[in-house]
């Protein structure tokens, strides 16, 4: 995938963000979208007189799943749903669908009418995994054959589906330092980071891990609330930290710090997740009444890390058997799996259950 590719992937990103229109095709139909997290009125307004129609709401087939719009959308392969948008759907109501912590204060949205996306769907289904690049709700105002505007953006859809794999494949070391910490003094942070500027990930190496042997490695996704707060809802913190200090006692490896919050959601929708928590949906359920997948995170970035540091095999510090797949799939042999578990407490309990009973870790 070429630079300018990728750059108009990341400026895509960034209108989603700022509440602009983008175009999204391929090659064959186009479909505008506008991100409905950050839509006003006026703006839903302004976008149908410059797209020429009415926008129709598009979310994803697990919330589709989630309203009973349609039983069988993921079954029958359409990984997106576009809902038609009736006069009396106001932007109240529109967020009242996507957003689910409303959900049990109103249970009763439908009827729902399906529209069919047609030739329109692979160019929608990445106008939703814009989205989600861009830590929004997984849901989106378009317009199908908008009028062509000169001032949006258009980007291609394989370009969106193929942008984090490509992404990660541009990380390169940028910056590294020694920093002792409590758990391992003879640690090291080295920094990565794309030409784009994007997201940064960092490796913590403690000692000199021997690069001919698979080396004691964790892959870490950064946790605001678990790892900085000290928050007892997950098990992160004490994964974190352990993970040092048992590198450290070991004598040598590495700690990947990545840049996916939340699985790969974002640190607002994770709040989200968590207050659905509090309304009695466990993790798995949370994110899939939010649009997400089980798990959004992609293992390109961990490989192409453990590449740039000259290690090719790895002994894995997790209970996740999706990370040792996800990791060998971008070509890190994993040579052992290392248990990596933490007593629970009261506010954990049902998420570390949640974790072994629906997500397959081994606890």
């Amino acid at each position: 995938m070429t630079e300018s590719a990728l750059l108009t992937v990341d400026r895509a990103i960034d209108d989603l963000r700022r509440g602009r229109p983008v175009v999204v095709t391929d090659g064959m139909s186009r479909v505008a979208a506008m991100a409905l997290d950050l839509a006003t009125d006026d703006s839903i307004t302004a976008f149908e007189s410059n797209a020429g129609s009415r926008a129709h709401l598009l979310i994803s087939g697990r919330r589709a799943q989630v309203l009973k719009i349609t039983s069988d959308a993921r079954a029958a392969g359409h990984q997106v749903v576009m809902i038609e948008r009736e006069p009396r759907a106001d932007l109240g109501f529109l967020l009242s669908v996507a957003d689910p912590v409303e959900d049990l204060a109103v249970p009763l949205k439908g009827p729902f009418r399906p529209l069919a996306l047609g030739a329109h769907e692979a160019a929608a289904q990445a106008a939703i995994e814009l989205a989600k690049n861009a830590r929004l709700l997984p849901s989106c105002l378009i317009v199908t054959d908008p009028s062509a505007q000169p001032d949006w953006l258009e980007v291609r859809a394989e370009t969106i589906m193929g942008y984090a794999e490509a992404r990660a494949a541009r990380l390169k070391i940028v910056a590294q330092a020694k920093v002792p910490l409590a758990d391992a003094e003879s640690a090291r942070i080295v920094a990565f980071r794309a030409d784009d500027g994007a997201l940064e990930h960092l490796a913590i190496i403690i000692g000199e891990p021997n690069r001919h042997a698979p080396v004691l490695s964790r892959l870490h996704s950064e946790c605001f609330t678990g790892d900085l707060l000290a928050s007892l809802k997950c098990d992160c913190g004490p994964q974190l930290r352990g993970a040092l200090k048992a590198i450290s006692e070991h004598g040598s490896g590495v700690l990947l710090y990545l840049a996916q919050e939340g699985r790969g959601i974002g640190l607002i929708n994770k709040l989200r997740a968590y207050a659905l928590q509090d309304q009695g949906f466990d993790t798995v359920d949370a994110n899939h009444r939010l649009g997400f997948e089980t798990d959004e995170r992609a293992f390109w970035p961990a490989a192409r890390m453990l590449t740039l540091l000259g290690f090719t095999s790895v002994r894995l510090m997790t209970n996740n058997p999706q990370k040792v797949a996800g990791l060998e799939a971008c070509g890190i042999r994993v040579a052992e799996r290392v248990p990596h578990q933490f007593p629970a407490n009261p506010h954990n309990a049902g998420y570390l259950k949640t974790k072994q009973q629906r997500t397959g870790h081994l606890l």
